[in-house]
């Protein structure tokens, strides 16, 4: 499942083809299920969100996710922490932490900055590894973002390659701990 954890509206995606880890892979925008701000007397008082229920859903539904991270003042987005602490909550009658407990995930992030959203990805590894997500070695951070693509998709071979690697590991190691 392919997660993009940022609010903003035009983000430039990749087009290019690749090897089958990237073909027809379930994609989820964070923008498209809207979530309060989590506060535990607002789930006592009014329940779960609609929007976490559906989300869970779907990342339960899979093993492997691969989380496109814009990094917010050098660390993680409010977006994706609100999303995670949201769906770290029991839902549906499912175990707390049920749509993340035994995933595999994949990172990568894009900035405009020189690191590439590096730092921001350091933060997203500490917290899904804490919460049982096994989160792959390999991750791409992508530096002056605004350079790497294009209308086309990914400018650079190299850059493309890494992300076709990364995916590549992603679907390997899901299947191997998946099959384990």
């Amino acid at each position: 499942m392919w997660i993009v954890a940022d609010a903003r509206i035009r983000r430039r995606r990749r087009q290019r083809g690749g090897p089958d880890a990237w073909s027809r892979p379930t994609s989820s925008k964070l923008r498209d299920y809207p979530m309060p701000l989590y506060d535990g007397d607002l789930e006592a008082g009014d329940g779960m969100p609609e929007s976490v229920g559906r989300l869970g859903f779907r990342m339960r539904d899979h093993e492997g996710l691969l989380l496109a991270c814009p990094e917010y003042n050098s660390s993680i987005t409010p977006l994706l922490k609100n999303t995670i602490d949201w769906l770290s909550r029991p839902v549906d009658g499912a175990a707390p932490l049920a749509a993340f407990r035994g995933k595999v995930a994949g990172l990568l992030a894009a900035s405009p900055g020189g690191l590439g959203g590096l730092r921001g990805l350091v933060h997203v590894r500490a917290i899904l590894s804490g919460i049982g997500v096994h989160v792959i070695p390999t991750q791409v951070a992508v530096p002056k973002s605004h350079e790497a693509f294009d209308d086309d998709g990914v400018r650079d071979e190299r850059l493309a390659g890494r992300l076709d690697a990364l995916a590549a590991e992603l679907v390997r190691t899901t299947a191997r701990l998946g099959s384990g």
